[in-house]
């Protein structure tokens, strides 16, 4: 006789974490309910690496449940009694079992947090949420760190989570005598040493892409053949960890700002779509790199293995706490007021621009970029283009394989595109082709001039920065780390100024053909 099933535990996607309290004991009458729906494929546009790699990793989830002894409804996407949609399925989950108890972990995005809310109102059966047992602090950390403050400052909540977590710590005292070591960390990279092997993973997903291709979703993005080289389940994971331990980290902080074409790595680590899923803990991704500082200093400098710490323990910590100070609000913001359309090159890698060819030709490619790339290529670009922040937010939760929202709209709304008006950076992160050129080689053989701000080959990079603090001084010039660019701008002549605006004004006409 089969068991009963007394309680339906939901796990989305992005939820693998295989040692939460929930997989301790083994129930039968606890039944774990995983789906592939099209409310996820279709909300945005994603890229085609992105999809196959949340069904991959879900799929390994479910049999790795499965072999522990738990009980899985696992619904595919093309299974004929899928709604696609969450709230339909559970109630037909919940009727079918007869479970009379649901639960669920919380969920990192906003909509999907209010839409699990409202389905558990209205439930006649009780009903119950977890922690995911994943981030070092909770939702409300920021907040709460900064309660009455008007600006959230990320060095001092990640100040406050080293000493909180004795990370990188002598006493009560920074490592080294130093809280940031970015001064050490902004080397370009000319190819004076060799790039570590990229780790791929051969991750059949022939079958899976026939599914999505049968089912007519919609998806960006290009992958070569029918293998993913991204790990999907736990052990490939923390294979990812030991390489980037072994291999990147030693030179992790000093080219963390490099690029250089042909080189979509260098340095970095590629463990965020893991951590992201939760197949990697962050605590083990902090200790394994301070677990190698400490045994091999002379190898692993401290400047390398800060910068990586302050990464994952700072940054990634410190986004998703402003995520949830802000939203729902967060995703309207538009401090600057920009309207324009995304240029129709970013979907496709089509442009002369050699700097933005190579970065989102990258990510087409890849689903991946650094950090440096996204913030200042693609979103310099947009930012100085006056692109509207929807817009690049879905370009950029679309295309990469660890956008989820938390973390997407925090860096791109925030950190890129300062549509925040300043909650998260102190500044508009904006830069001519002078910045680009020196910390990439992606102006060699490009047909636009770095050096000129006007003329028929001059790099669009440099009017439209000028055009942005013109047609925004308002908002700049008080700002103590912007207010310097704009009095040296008003400090052109009267003829260079309109040279430069006018150079801009027609870059911006012809957007679509650069």
């Amino acid at each position: 006789m089969t068991t009963k099933i007394r309680a339906m535990r939901l796990i989305l996607g992005d939820q693998l974490n295989p040692d939460h309290s929930w997989y301790r004991r083994v129930d039968n009458r606890v039944a774990y309910v995983m789906m592939e729906i099209r409310q996820e494929t279709d909300y945005v546009r994603h890229h085609i690496q992105k999809v196959l790699a949340f069904f991959a990793a879900m799929r390994a989830f479910a049999d790795h449940l499965r072999r522990q002894g738990h009980r899985v409804l696992y619904l595919t996407l093309d299974d004929p009694a899928n709604t696609q949609r969450l709230p339909e399925n559970l109630r037909r989950f919940l009727q079918e079992t007869g479970a009379r108890r649901f639960e669920y972990q919380l969920p990192d995005e906003y909509r999907l947090d209010l839409q699990l809310r409202d389905f558990c109102s209205g439930l006649d059966m009780e009903s119950a949420v977890a922690d995911t047992e994943h981030f070092l602090t909770d939702r409300g950390a920021v907040a709460d760190f900064f309660a009455g403050k008007k600006q959230f400052l990320q060095e001092s909540f990640y100040r406050h989570l080293r000493r909180k977590h004795n990370v990188l710590m002598d006493g009560k005292k920074p490592a080294g005598g130093r809280w940031n070591f970015d001064a050490d960390n902004r080397a370009s990279f000319s190819g004076e040493m060799a790039v570590p092997d990229i780790l791929d993973f051969r991750n059949d997903v022939k079958s899976l892409r026939r599914m999505l291709g049968r089912a007519g979703v919609e998806t960006i993005g290009r992958l070569a053949g029918d293998t993913l080289p991204w790990p999907v389940n736990r052990s490939q994971a923390r294979e990812l960890l030991h390489h980037f331990i072994g291999h990147g980290l030693s030179r992790f902080g000093t080219y963390q700002d490099a690029m250089a074409a042909g080189q979509p790595v260098l340095f970095h680590s590629r463990l965020s779509f893991a951590l992201n899923v939760k197949l990697l803990h962050p605590r083990e991704v902090i200790d394994a790199a301070v677990e190698v500082f400490e045994r091999e200093p002379e190898r692993h400098s401290l400047n390398q293995v800060e910068g990586f710490v302050r990464q994952v323990l700072g940054w990634r910590e410190y986004m998703r706490g402003v995520y949830w100070a802000e939203m729902p609000d967060y995703e309207h913001f538009n401090h600057f007021g920009h309207e324009r359309a995304l240029p129709a090159w970013y979907w496709s890698g089509v442009t002369r621009m050699r700097c933005l060819a190579e970065a989102i030709g990258q990510s087409l490619d890849l689903a991946y970029a650094h950090h440096i790339q996204r913030l200042m290529i693609t979103g310099n670009f947009a930012l100085l283009a006056g692109v509207h922040p929807d817009a690049v937010d879905a370009w950029y939760l679309g295309v990469y394989i660890d956008a989820v929202q938390w973390v997407e709209i925090t860096n791109t709304r925030g950190m890129s595109q300062y549509a925040d008006g300043g909650r998260v950076a102190t500044k508009p992160y904006v830069a001519t082709a002078k910045y680009i050129r020196r910390m990439s080689d992606y102006c060699r053989h490009c047909p636009y001039d770095p050096e000129s701000r006007h003329g028929a080959s001059a790099c669009p990079f440099n009017s439209l920065y000028w055009h942005f603090y013109e047609r925004h001084r308002a908002k700049l010039a008080g700002n103590p780390r912007t207010g310097m660019m704009v009095r040296i701008w008003d400090r052109f002549s009267t003829d260079e100024q309109r040279n430069i605006l006018q150079q801009a004004d027609a870059i911006l006409k012809k957007i679509e053909d650069l």
